[in-house]
């Protein structure tokens, strides 16, 4: 059997619950046009105030499901995250880790990260998203920033295979070191190896019945 098939079996659907009933497909925002409403005018206000190049640094803004995300250039990430932390106005002292997205349809983007940030200082919270090809997957590392990222950044590696240029220590954090591939991503095959629990085994994915 295909290792490409869900886990009953079930393939050519999206559906990796292995029922069949699920296509989904991936759709980006477009860029949001002024007024953003709420906080979010005054954030980007004080942002192009921090950081001057504010229009070559930032893609896009976007304002989708009340979230303010703002689309950062791979070579500009750590001046504009530096500057999101450091200007009192803004104040985006905590970040919560760092999200791998795939989308293997955005071409030359491949591969996103996404932060979330949240001030404390004012209460507020905004989203950096980037994105980079699958032939180049660099991104410079913002533990130097917030040190709690540092093992965010190696699971987001070890999962999807970004690079995290500058960390200690980019190593898996979750499957081994000789791990062929990275987990999820939407090209892994759904296949895998047998789940051993003490006296069983759970055979993989694509091994098991299909209820079709």
């Amino acid at each position: 059997m295909s290792k490409d098939h869900g886990s009953f079996g079930v393939h050519g659907t999206g559906d990796t619950s292995g029922y069949g009933g699920l296509v989904r497909t991936s759709t980006i925002p477009g860029s949001t046009e002024r007024p953003y409403g709420g906080y979010f005018d005054e954030i980007a206000d004080e942002l192009e105030r921090a950081y001057p190049d504010f229009s070559e640094a930032i893609e896009k803004v976007v304002i989708d499901r009340g979230e303010l995300t703002l689309h950062v250039k791979s070579a500009k990430l750590f001046d504009v995250a530096k500057a999101l932390r450091d200007t009192p106005s803004l104040a985006f002292e905590v970040c919560l880790g760092v999200n791998g997205v795939h989308y293997p349809e955005d071409k030359n983007r491949e591969l996103h990260c996404v932060y979330p940030l949240l001030s404390m200082t004012h209460n507020r919270r905004i989203r950096i998203e980037v994105s980079v090809p699958d032939s180049n997957p660099h991104l410079p590392s913002l533990i130097e920033l917030w040190a709690g990222n540092n093992w965010h950044e190696r699971e987001t590696f070890d999962m999807f295979g970004i690079i995290f240029d500058g960390h200690p220590g980019l190593t898996r954090i979750l499957m081994p070191d000789d791990w062929d591939g990275h987990p999820q991503r939407k090209d892994y095959p759904l296949g895998g190896i047998p789940v051993e629990y003490k006296g069983a085994t759970v055979p993989p994915p694509s091994e098991r019945r299909s209820y079709r």
